[in-house]
């Protein structure tokens, strides 16, 4: 929990990131190994339901990855999406996870 909070910390403090991207970091944080959510389900979640190419162009930028984990991100049709290290990288990480795309 303390972890948590201080990433969380972090994220707030960073000057260099948008207002958007700690939106978007902060909600991808919280979602669990071994569980995938759709661009569009995040930018929902920011009250932006149109926002999820937005937010792939942030998660793309992530500075915090693994940590906060852009790769548990999809397609709202379940393809994989892409991933700033290559979508192998991104279905390895995922395998590892537990998860098959």
């Amino acid at each position: 929990m303390k972890d948590r909070r201080r990433i969380l910390s972090v994220i707030s403090k960073n000057k260099s990131l948008t207002p958007f991207q700690k939106k978007v970091y902060k909600v991808i944080f919280g979602i669990p190994t071994g569980e995938v959510r759709s661009y569009k389900w995040v930018a929902c979640k920011l009250g932006r339901a149109s926002a999820a190419r937005a937010v792939g162009n942030a998660l793309n930028k992530n500075p915090y990855a693994p940590l906060v984990p852009c790769h548990r991100i999809i397609k709202s049709d379940g393809t994989i999406g892409g991933y700033a290290k290559g979508v192998k990288a991104k279905r390895k990480i995922l395998k590892w996870e537990g998860i098959e795309l």
